[in-house]
């Protein structure tokens, strides 16, 4: 119990505090400072183009939560980070998949992430009772998990009503739900699936990377039930989109092989077999290094070069 905790802990300890520039190894990284916003607080997004990026060419947009630690261990508060320009280049570079814009999110820190995570519709459908009992949940001691409502849909609008429309008026990108992607990890997982269910008419699928199916603290399953009950309530809607899970078993990611099978088994129920994935790590932590490792396998999902 308390390992798995502990775990909780560091993920969420991520704060402007690490919001310094990133360097990239491969193309080039631009940013957004304190992106304002009607809905949320501001924060940065930073967007990076691939290596001979043109005006002349129409790219497709990966949308990622937690920007601060995609690029550049550096400057992340646990010194790991996703290889998102590494990763992305290669497979560019070998012809496995399109060159992409890729837009990072930088969540609002630990006050405002879990907030902004977890997704409403399915908080608001839990009863008062249950509700006040989530929001007063502990991360430790002396630190509650939820400092603030939970506030997603403010979060979801941010990202379709504001910056979407930047980013398709500052940077030569494809505009139409096709594509664009959403992507994340942990608490990042579960409002890319939500993002998607709330705005498929924006997206064209949602990658979740160890997501975080017990959404708090609590293991009693009454969140994760609630999760993939709201998702089958979604898919025959969402039929048409795409959507990419995976798991470890090691560190936080050991809580999730029973959960994400539960998931699987409601996917499987009907929805197109060539529109979803979900595939196993044996060993992979809950961490950036693990993501990093299997970045390749969305990436070939959504991106990937089609054969003429």
């Amino acid at each position: 119990m308390k390992k798995w905790l502990v775990s909780l802990a560091l993920l969420v300890q991520v704060t402007h505090a690490f919001a310094g520039m990133p360097q990239v190894s491969s193309g080039s990284l631009e940013r957004i400072d304190n992106m304002p916003s009607k809905f949320i607080p501001a924060r940065h997004v930073d967007v990076w183009l691939p290596q001979g990026y043109s005006e002349a060419k129409k790219y497709k947009v990966l949308y990622m939560h937690d920007g601060q630690m995609l690029f550049d261990a550096n400057t992340t508060w646990n010194k790991k980070e996703w290889r998102v320009d590494e990763v992305v280049s290669t497979l560019i570079t070998d012809g496995q998949i399109e060159p992409i814009i890729v837009v990072g999110i930088h969540n609002g820190g630990v006050k405002r992430r879990h907030s902004e995570y977890f997704p409403q519709a399915v908080f608001e459908g839990f009863t008062k009772e249950y509700q006040q009992q989530v929001l007063a949940e502990q991360r430790s001691a002396d630190a509650p998990l939820f400092y603030e409502p939970v506030d997603s849909d403010n979060y979801l609008k941010f990202i379709t009503q504001e910056l979407i429309p930047y980013i398709d008026a500052n940077y030569s990108t494809q505009q139409n739900s096709e594509a664009r992607v959403l992507m994340g990890s942990s608490m990042g997982g579960l409002i890319s699936w939500y993002g998607l269910s709330r705005y498929p008419q924006y997206f064209a699928g949602a990658a979740c990377l160890s997501t975080h199916w017990p959404g708090t603290m609590n293991r009693d399953g009454v969140v994760a039930d609630a999760f993939n009950q709201y998702l089958a309530a979604q898919l025959p809607r969402l039929q048409d989109k795409r959507i990419y899970f995976d798991y470890g078993d090691q560190t936080l990611d050991a809580l999730y092989p029973p959960l994400q099978r539960a998931v699987d088994k409601t996917f499987g129920q009907g929805f197109a077999k060539q529109n979803w994935q979900s595939l196993f790590f044996k060993g992979h932590s809950h961490d950036e290094t693990a993501w990093a490792e299997r970045l390749h396998h969305p990436l070939n999902f959504f991106f990937k070069v089609k054969a003429n």
